[in-house]
């Protein structure tokens, strides 16, 4: 179990609208042998000054009129990705296409990484449900400021660790 944890990426994103190329902030959190060893906050400029979202996550275009967008942030992201085994992601269709369409706007190539669904793991580890961030981090005991993009991506990545220490096969 412990080679599975050698090193993955927990990542969550925050849209401004409906559209997924609409990243308005992504939290990394990597992991290496088990241990978090790193953890990222950006907040990103999406291609629209429509922000529908502000309400759930708090971040309005005058937070990221000045930031960078998404392909000017890449190179960084990429290297902070670089080596992952796999991503990690509550909801990983979402930010998976999250992550999709954002390559594809910014014409670069979106990582080939397996997503691991913590959603998924959630409940086939302790058969939790509803299983929505908030349920599976209050049935840890895991601290969340919900929907803050790096509280999600660190929440995340303990799911994961917690399944792993329990021996709960993660990928397969």
């Amino acid at each position: 179990m412990k080679d599975m944890l050698a090193d993955f990426v927990a990542i969550d994103f925050e849209t401004a609208d409906h559209g997924r190329d609409s990243a308005c902030a992504v939290g990394l959190v990597r992991v290496r042998k088990g241990k978090i060893v790193k953890r990222e906050r950006h907040l990103i400029r999406p291609p629209r000054k429509t922000f529908f979202f502000t309400y759930i996550h708090g971040i309005a275009w005058s937070h990221v009129a000045n930031k960078p967008d998404f392909a000017a942030l890449w190179p960084k992201l990429e290297k902070s990705l670089a080596g992952a085994d796999f991503l990690a992601a509550h909801n990983a269709g979402f930010d998976s296409g999250v992550l999709d369409a954002c390559c594809s706007a910014a014409g670069v190539k979106a990582p080939a990484l397996p997503f691991l669904c913590t959603v998924k793991l959630a409940r086939r580890a302790w058969s939790i449900r509803p299983t929505k961030l908030p349920d599976v981090c209050r049935h840890l005991g895991l601290k969340l400021d919900h929907h803050d993009a790096l509280s999600d991506a660190e929440a995340c990545a303990n799911i994961v660790l917690a399944a792993a220490e329990e021996g709960i096969p993660l990928l397969g």
